[in-house]
């Protein structure tokens, strides 16, 4: 496998820049495919020269993905959104989108095609971007078959935003509000999703097939909150928000450039987000995820009151 092509939609984001130096690690080569490859430059740094490379791209132009394609040995989509803003809708990301991935790929022939989707993907669900993401599978498997798609929970790491933005709110607000306090996630590191993409990469026994992918422990939404005041030893209140309220609120919430919270978010919310009985998993791929509480200590220091010294003397 070394010395094949892999050309990543979404490679700058926050999954696409630790997978890009995994498969540079592995000996790949690397194209990026991105809106602005101008915003993204120092992900060339992230192999040996001329490893990794820039290359426009986007996935509601099929011309632009034709050209990102030519010549690849395998093509991933990252590419997702959490909010729809302008042009970037779920429909033409999620769905349309995928679906130009998937149709050029398989006519360049390309030896395989990961597709990264969501826990929460399904035709029925009350969350426009749960059922946007079910129609882009759809759409994938109708255009290239042999497609894995991969599914995580919540993913974790120093650029993540999870973690991060309720240990910033806690600091900001002195409380963390808890809305759908039951809820259970399966947070999964970022590093582990990579090694995971890349073992499926190219790997005959994962074509065509669905991964729902976690970490090894589950947690409700509130014990991941708590989790986050123990870690960055603020120990501010959470406020349990009732749900009627907080649809309230993120009505007026969502019309921000960059929402806290959305309605649709919060129809999320209202469903366990961890891997189904019966489903194919991380270990399937053979990767033995990390807990949660073994990396966040390391990039939420900078959240504590005394930053890396817990007391002063």
């Amino acid at each position: 496998m070394s010395g094949e092509l892999v050309t990543i939609f979404g490679g700058s984001g926050f999954i696409g820049r630790v997978l890009v130096q995994h498969l540079a690690k592995a000996g790949y080569r690397v194209r990026v495919a991105v809106r602005r490859p101008n915003s993204a430059l120092d992900v060339k740094t992230f192999g040996d020269l001329g490893q990794v490379h820039l290359s426009q791209a986007n996935v509601r132009n099929k011309a632009s993905v034709e050209a990102a394609i030519k010549g690849a040995d395998h093509v991933i989509n990252l590419v997702g959104l959490l909010s729809e803003s302008g042009a970037q809708t779920f429909n033409k990301i999620h769905e349309k989108g995928a679906g130009i991935i998937a149709e050029v790929a398989a006519a360049e022939n390309v030896q395989s095609l990961i597709h990264m989707s969501a826990i929460g993907a399904d035709a029925e669900s009350e969350s426009k971007y749960g059922r946007s993401k079910a129609a882009g599978e759809k759409l994938v498997k109708e255009n290239f078959p042999n497609a894995t798609i991969i599914r995580p929970s919540v993913v974790f790491g120093a650029d993540d935003n999870f973690f991060n933005k309720f240990a910033a709110m806690a600091k900001l607000f002195r409380i963390l509000p808890v809305i759908c306090g039951e809820t259970k996630f399966q947070p999964v590191y970022v590093a582990d999703v990579a090694d995971a993409i890349i073992a499926a990469l190219g790997n005959e026994d994962a074509a065509g097939k669905t991964y729902e992918i976690g970490g090894p422990k589950e947690y409700t939404f509130r014990e991941l909150l708590e989790l986050v005041n123990e870690v960055t030893d603020q120990n501010v209140p959470l406020i349990t928000i009732p749900l009627k309220m907080a649809y309230f609120q993120a009505f007026f919430l969502g019309m921000l450039p960059n929402p806290m919270v959305t309605i649709d978010q919060l129809r999320l919310m209202e469903n366990d987000n961890v891997p189904a009985d019966g489903a194919l998993t991380i270990s399937d791929l053979g990767v033995e995820p990390i807990p949660a509480e073994a990396v966040i200590p390391n990039y939420l220091v900078h959240h504590r009151p005394m930053g890396q010294f817990k007391t002063v003397s």
